[in-house]
């Protein structure tokens, strides 16, 4: 299946799952307009991660980078969640597909037009905090006084120290250029365990052999650990439903899963082949896996 088998909508819970590169063309027309929109309505906005990375470190996309990401900041310069709807309204009126996400901390929309997804997330201070996906505790004074550079020819706004947000965020390599697959690890490792409270969905782990795997351990990134019973399953503790990232760990087998939709009350299910049969389903690049677990 390629993007011209799919509607704008189909498209972007694509790229959720598979995360192909953007088209670089397309991707600066895009975040150009999406400047526009968001001046009209005098939210002042950021880029953020992937994209303040590409901007800061290499003064252009990466070459392999999958979306745009914007970020506003709610309760500063007048902005309040009421905006969220109107910035809606707005896009919508230009021709972008959006989808709306209230999160953990924060409120996002994920849009896409002419196959090129651009989110703008709305974060939440939290005792003079932000958290970035996946869970990334930063300063809300770097987002509250940004920095502006040029990017495009066009002038942006980025967290202010752009390094030191980098650093916190990707890691003390962030200077070293890292694709799908390389740079998860970094990310999540850096972020100490909680404990969360909410409801449990219940994730289990099975081998090569679809047999079930005891004692594996299940960490939900920014939340708490678990271990597999004998028949593979473990509880994990969500606040609501949200994307999250976890680790699934046993001896001969570590892996990250950045990018995973998980509602409280589901059962899922981890096979250690899934990585594999997930790029064998799909014709052309992809980036970061998402959605690799499915539901029992």
């Amino acid at each position: 299946m390629t993007q011209n088998d799919m509607n704008a909508k189909e498209y972007l819970h694509y790229t959720l799952d598979f995360n192909p590169p953007m088209d670089l063309d397309i991707a600066e027309r895009n975040l150009k307009e999406a400047r526009q929109i968001l001046n009209r309505l005098n939210i002042v906005f950021l880029m953020g991660s992937g994209s303040c990375l590409g901007a800061t470190r290499n003064g252009a996309f990466m070459p392999w980078d999958d979306d745009i990401d914007l970020v506003t900041v709610l309760g500063v310069n007048g902005l309040t969640e009421d905006a969220v709807d109107i910035v809606v309204d707005a896009f919508e009126q230009q021709g972008y597909v959006i989808e709306s996400i209230d999160g953990n901390h924060s409120k996002t929309l994920m849009t896409m037009k002419d196959g090129v997804r651009l989110s703008v997330e709305f974060l939440r201070i939290e005792d003079d905090n932000v958290y970035a996906y996946p869970g990334i505790k930063i300063p809300a004074a770097m987002f509250v006084n940004p920095k502006e550079i040029i990017f495009l020819d066009e002038k942006f706004f980025v967290p202010n120290p752009p390094e030191e947000y980098l650093r916190i965020k990707y890691g003390e390599e962030w200077m070293i250029p890292k694709r799908a697959g390389q740079y998860e690890k970094d990310v999540v490792q850096k972020i100490e365990p909680v404990t969360l409270t909410g409801e449990p969905c219940t994730l289990r782990v099975l081998n090569d052999e679809d047999a079930p795997v005891h004692n594996a351990t299940v960490v939900l990134v920014g939340g708490g650990i678990s271990y597999t019973d004998e028949k593979g399953y473990a509880d994990v503790i969500l606040p609501k439903s949200d994307w999250y990232a976890l680790t699934i760990n046993f001896p001969g087998h570590e892996n990250v899963l950045y990018m995973e939709s998980l509602e409280p009350g589901q059962t899922y299910v981890y096979k250690t082949d899934a990585i594999a049969k997930a790029t064998e389903a799909v014709d052309g690049e992809v980036g970061t896996l998402g959605n690799l677990l499915s539901i029992e």
